[in-house]
């Protein structure tokens, strides 16, 4: 028993010190180059940097100085095509799915550097929002947004 224990010791430990630390993420909108709206991506907070990476290329690298904004939003709404499928089987069922509703989350982001101005949109998983939304606040000194509680003023 301790001679497996052992090997299973040695084959975790150094897989978890190259397991990926950063954030799935679905790629929303805004003015990245090389990735389209509803791509993944992965989004990796380092101590003084933001990357936004596509499979092995990195799309940007943003200073953690330069961040101007972070907002955060969901949209939520009502699961009408799954209960329809559902009705088709049972009218039950479906009628039930009719009156549950999902959540989508998402993150936005601004930056500034010198007269390089950008920003984009990205949906996060619901576990990863949080943190996402906390790793951003902490590294660049910056409050996340609420956006249904901005109001637009003409």
């Amino acid at each position: 028993m301790k001679y497996f224990l052992t090997v299973l010791l040695c084959v975790m430990i150094p897989t978890m010190a190259f397991a990926d630390s950063g954030y799935k993420v679905a790629y929303d909108g805004g003015s990245l180059q090389g990735i389209k709206a509803g791509n993944k991506a992965h989004l990796y907070i380092d101590a003084d940097q933001v990357r936004i990476v596509k499979g092995k290329t990195v799309l940007v690298t943003i200073p953690a100085s330069s961040i101007t904004e972070i907002s955060y939003g969901q949209d939520v709404h009502r699961r009408v095509g799954a209960a329809i499928g559902l009705a088709v089987v049972s009218f039950g069922v479906g009628a039930l799915m009719a009156l549950t509703k999902s959540k989508k989350h998402f993150v936005g982001l601004t930056w500034a550097t010198g007269e390089h101005k950008g920003g984009f949109a990205m949906q996060c998983d619901k576990s990863d929002y949080r943190g996402i939304l906390a790793g951003l606040e902490g590294i660049s000194g910056k409050k996340a947004v609420d956006s249904e509680a901005m109001t637009v003023k003409n």
